[in-house]
């Protein structure tokens, strides 16, 4: 009866050994993209970015991701810019406001950035510097908002962030009137930060949420009708939008599948027994 219990501990050891390997796999496969610093941002390049901003949703200056802007405003402007984001991105936007001379200003100064989605839909930061306050002999001040990770698909009641445009409205919201009209210089910065399948909605959007998506879409089918090449719509990445099937969930669906059916081998194995014994006569 040794024969049993040996054969079970090895059975034990060979499947454990299975199971812990495909652990290492799955804990590796996803938080490595995340944390793989060349995939956290798109690279800067020797690109300049552009060197204004607009003033209203319309008007608003269209950044890359991984870029920054530049702009030279009087206090009291409403500055904007758009950058795209995907599924599966956490975007962040970072401002400094380059203040006048402190001999030149009369008081205090609250300054603050917003994130609007393609819907102009007001996006919450999950942390970050939204607003400050800067005294009256501060040189900058410096805002950021991390938002939340962007998904692929959401409810129309919820507010998630999701495919598309993304818009930076950098203003300040008390000054003192002497004050208004002092020129300021800004800089702005996008980044994203790769995430995975790990917040994915189980579902796609039919377009993202980008202003005129539908008529660069219908300008895009006539000239695959005519062969003619393809235009980046308006707001685009430049590697284009997710294509929305393939996620790195699905590793994780099949890496439990597997992990399922070894777990299922090795419990048969344990409770299955040895068959009839020799001394018992077949029938009984």
């Amino acid at each position: 009866m040794t024969g049993f219990p040996r054969r079970a501990r090895g059975i034990r050891r060979a499947l454990t050994g299975a199971l812990l390997a495909g652990l290492t796999l799955l804990t590796t496969a996803g938080p490595a993209m995340a944390d793989d610093p060349s995939a956290s941002a798109s690279p800067a390049g020797h690109e300049a970015g552009p060197t204004e901003a607009g003033t209203t949703f319309r008007t608003a200056t269209a950044l890359k991701q991984g870029r920054s802007g530049t702009a030279r405003a009087s206090a009291g402007d409403y500055l904007y810019w758009v950058f795209p984001a995907d599924a599966g991105q956490r975007p962040t936007v970072e401002a400094t406001v380059k203040l006048p001379e402190s001999a030149a200003r009369r008081g205090t100064s609250t300054w603050q950035v917003d994130v609007y989605d393609g819907l102009r839909r007001r996006q919450a930061c999950m942390y970050g510097h939204q607003t400050r306050k800067a005294t009256a002999d501060a040189a900058t001040v410096e805002l950021s908002c991390v938002l939340r990770p962007v998904r692929s698909w959401s409810e129309p009641w919820a507010d998630d962030p999701l495919p598309g445009s993304y818009y930076i409205r950098l203003t300040v919201v008390d000054l003192p009137a002497a004050d208004l009209g002092l020129p300021v210089d800004v800089e702005v910065r996008t980044s994203v930060k790769e995430l995975g399948g790990g917040h994915d909605g189980g579902g796609t959007l039919a377009e993202p949420l980008v202003p005129g998506v539908s008529v660069a879409s219908a300008g895009e089918s006539d000239e695959r009708a005519s062969d003619g090449p393809r235009t980046l719509a308006t707001g685009e990445p430049e590697d284009g939008w997710a294509s929305g099937w393939w996620t790195d969930r699905w590793l994780w669906t099949v890496g439990g599948g597997v992990l399922a059916a070894l777990a299922a081998v090795f419990g048969y194995s344990l409770t299955r027994g040895r068959g009839r014994p020799a001394h018992v006569p077949p029938g009984l």
